[in-house]
């Protein structure tokens, strides 16, 4: 197997950080860059970098993710989510690369009640959905061989997410309400790092380009979510109460259903995925023990 150099920019974040973990164990040469290391927004160094390291493969974790403030700054996340994008497509087209990005389900309206499929139409309803749509589109314009995997409720041990968040309030309240009315599943940050890992060590992805669903399997609730969270955490003192979207007003409007369909990656791949409340349990013990608990 010859020996490939790999960028995976954006490589503090959730999924930058569980890929560092594997890439260390990788016969291939992992680099890892963030935004101290490489301005992906800057079309010029990004070409540069591309060439002068001789990168054979890009995996572009970086995203500006901030869901309600893109509301305000959407030209900032224009720049991160599909400016770079478009950016990264073209310098691995020039080298004769295969370019590896990360999308997500605000793609779509999320207004359905079946799993969403790589093929139904995208209808993006924020900002956030928006900027990552153009930059999917950014990325099949610039002709590069590229592999797009959109993804839903990212959660990990490291950052800001929903699962370290109500590990946080639940051991500091005696009641927390969470909305019942948006359903999904919730992606543990590893598993998605280890199914792309995979992929990349197998050369699985050579003929395979295209747009890729991938989640934990199974369907929740935020508040059945949360409920797990508790009872896996033995926070009982504080009890979860259902409520509504709508009682939590927000600029955004997100999507309502938003349950991946992940039969296209896993008959492509082979990629085995585990459910959702076994990645849950595992993760939160990963933190515990990380908190000596």
């Amino acid at each position: 197997m010859q020996s490939k150099r790999i960028l995976v920019t954006g490589s503090n974040g959730q999924l930058g950080r569980a890929l560092q973990r594997l890439g260390a164990v990788s016969p291939h040469t992992y680099l890892f860059t963030d935004l101290e290391e490489l301005d992906i927004t800057d079309r010029r160094a990004v070409l540069d970098y591309v060439t002068r390291e001789k990168i054979d493969l890009v995996v572009n974790c970086a995203a500006y993710t901030r869901v309600e403030q893109a509301e305000e700054e959407e030209s900032v996340a224009e720049a991160v989510n599909a400016v770079a994008a478009g950016n990264l497509a073209e310098a691995v087209r020039t080298v004769g690369g295969v370019f590896f990005h990360i999308s997500t389900d605000y793609v779509f309206a999320g207004d359905g009640n079946i799993p969403l499929t790589e093929e139904m139409p995208v209808n993006p309803r924020s900002a956030y959905g928006r900027t990552k749509l153009h930059g999917e589109e950014a990325i099949a314009a610039s002709g590069c061989r590229a592999i797009v995997i959109r993804t839903a409720w990212l959660y990990s041990e490291w950052g800001t997410n929903f699962l370290k968040t109500m590990l946080r309030l639940t051991a500091e309240r005696e009641t927390l309400s969470v909305v019942f009315d948006q359903v999904g599943s919730p992606t543990y940050a590893g598993d998605l790092a280890l199914a792309i890992f995979s992929i990349i060590e197998n050369d699985s992805y050579e003929g395979n380009e295209g747009v890729y669903h991938f989640s934990n399997e199974g369907v929740c609730s935020w508040y059945d979510f949360a409920v797990e969270i508790v009872e896996a955490a033995g926070h009982d003192r504080c009890r979860i109460v259902p409520c509504h979207s709508n009682e939590f007003p927000s600029k955004v409007c997100r999507p309502a259903y938003s349950v991946l369909d992940k039969s296209k990656i896993k008959r492509t791949f082979g990629v085995e995925i585990p459910h959702w409340r076994d990645s849950m349990r595992y993760c939160i013990a990963r933190i515990m023990k990380a908190q000596g608990k």
